[in-house]
């Protein structure tokens, strides 16, 4: 088994519901046991602005599939809820992401590990740091990483109660 990052977001419909569905059904599989589960936080679009704030969390898992099997088991949750091909950083009823996985880094056309945006992005580093914010990645840990970035876009990631 291998510890792996996922990142979660939606911002139609019932998003908190939709992301705790996700996280469920990854729960439900026998490769995948999912360990910690950040809190849900607001925030805003990031890409394509004109559009609803988004609800994001991540979690850690531990599993025995590959990165790919990994991502193929994500994208085939995203598809069972109902998640139609949309404008890319556009509204989504669901995204799951692979951020990382321990010991495994990706750069093909369909999986870059760890996720070549993850440092650069609150709405990932937020709810990351608050589960693992020791976990290493490019060198840093999270923490650090969340640390560089701008005050104004760390203060924009409004945790839910």
């Amino acid at each position: 088994m291998k510890e792996a990052a996922l990142a979660f977001g939606s911002n139609l419909g019932d998003s908190r519901a939709m992301i705790e569905r996700a996280i469920a059904v990854l729960g439900e599989m026998a490769a995948v046991r999912v360990t910690r589960i950040s809190s849900f936080y607001r925030t805003p679009p990031w890409g394509v602005e004109d559009q609803p704030d988004f609800i994001n969390a991540c979690a850690l898992v531990e599993t025995s599939y590959s990165p790919e099997a990994l991502l193929a088991a994500c994208k085939d949750i995203e598809k069972a809820l109902g998640r139609e091909d949309a404008t890319r950083w556009g509204p989504r009823l669901i995204d799951v992401d692979v951020l990382w996985m321990a010991g495994e880094t990706r750069d093909t056309a369909i999986l870059s590990l760890p996720h070549p945006r993850l440092t650069e992005r609150a709405f990932v580093l937020v709810p990351l740091a608050e589960i693992a914010p020791d976990l290493e990645i490019g060198g840093a840990r999270v923490q650090a990483h969340l640390a560089r970035l701008k005050a104004d876009d760390r203060d924009a990631v409004i945790a839910l109660e």
